[in-house]
């Protein structure tokens, strides 16, 4: 068995080196008789829908509440600015309304800029789950082929060549990840609030589901539409994808040497969290896209209310229409 010597470079062959095992070294050859482009292809088509979406609903800052639906793209909801924001009561968000101060900075600093862009609560909000995204351990895998094609895929030749260097210079920031994961975890649970809130429509003192511009609701009444299931099920698709993340699995467990008793038939409930963490990081992949489309879907469903594009199936109008 050889050693490495010198010579030889420590992680595989430089640019202009032919690799050992009779690999192709031009770029982006293959042995393959396969159609290996088929999965880098649909991963950028898909990232590249799902950011253009995206950006397209950050720049808009409206439309996010449809009562009582409050899109997972806005949520927490920290700041209300009717004037500003379709759909943006004062009584759903934390602190109230938008201070009349930020508005006169923004008006007199950005001039040029339309109000509603840089007050996006988008833009803030969306910072903790993209950076939990852009550096999942099965995303990078993604774009890495998809997007810079280093590798495209097994045995093809990579784009980018050279000495390998692995993340540790300007993808150095990837090691965030286990950083943003705490982020993404405190997430979960605030949408799952907002799916509490979702079985829950504010009321007039007319005694019908509110609406932009009846003014704060005087009650609420429980009950369960469409947008409360597809954000029920939002919570769900994100809970698997992040539950099931390398980096809580490795928090939750991975890190012993042993659990409770040592041994498969361990009880303990670190062994039973852990082990009900392998069985999604098993899906990982899977529940990435799903949950990834499932709250675009979410959002266009509140869009779409907003507008009254659709109709959106409750008890609360079946209430209120049997009166």
């Amino acid at each position: 068995m050889s050693t490495a010597t010198s010579e030889q470079p420590k992680f595989g062959p430089r640019q202009g080196q032919k690799p050992e095992g009779g690999h192709a070294t031009q770029v982006l050859k293959t042995q393959r008789n396969d159609f290996w482009q088929k999965g880098p292809l649909l991963t950028l088509l898909g990232f590249g829908a799902f950011v253009v979406y995206v950006h397209l609903r950050a720049f808009m800052g409206m439309d996010y509440y449809a009562a009582p639906y409050l899109s997972p793209f806005y949520s927490p909801l920290v700041y209300a600015n009717p004037e500003y924001y379709a759909g943006s009561p004062t009584f759903h968000a934390l602190l109230g309304n938008l201070p009349a101060g930020a508005l006169s900075f923004w008006e007199q600093m950005v001039a040029w800029m339309p109000l509603a862009l840089p007050l996006s609560p988008a833009f803030f909000i969306l910072i903790f789950p993209a950076s939990f995204r852009g550096t999942c351990y099965y995303y990078r895998k993604a774009y890495y082929r998809s997007l810079v094609g280093s590798p495209a895929g097994c045995t093809v030749c990579p784009i980018a060549q050279g000495t390998y260097q692995g993340e540790t210079k300007l993808l150095l920031i990837q090691n965030l990840h286990r950083y943003a994961m705490y982020g993404a975890v405190a997430f979960i649970f605030i949408l799952a609030y907002d799916f509490w809130l979702a079985l829950w429509m504010p009321m007039t003192e007319a005694g019908v589901p509110w609406s932009a511009g009846s003014g704060d609701p005087t009650s609420y009444q429980f009950g369960i539409g469409v947008g409360s299931i597809m954000m029920g099920l939002n919570v769900l698709f994100l809970g698997g994808y992040t539950f099931g993340c390398h980096s809580w699995r490795h928090m939750v467990g991975g890190r012993l040497n042993r659990f409770a008793n040592g041994d498969e038939s361990s009880t303990g409930i670190t062994y039973a969290i852990w082990k009900a963490s392998t069985w999604l990081n098993e899906r990982h992949m899977p529940l990435a896209w799903i949950s990834l489309f499932w709250v675009m879907f979410t959002d266009l469903y509140v869009w779409a209310a907003c507008n009254g594009w659709i109709t959106d199936y409750n008890t609360w109008s079946m209430a209120t229409s049997g009166q």
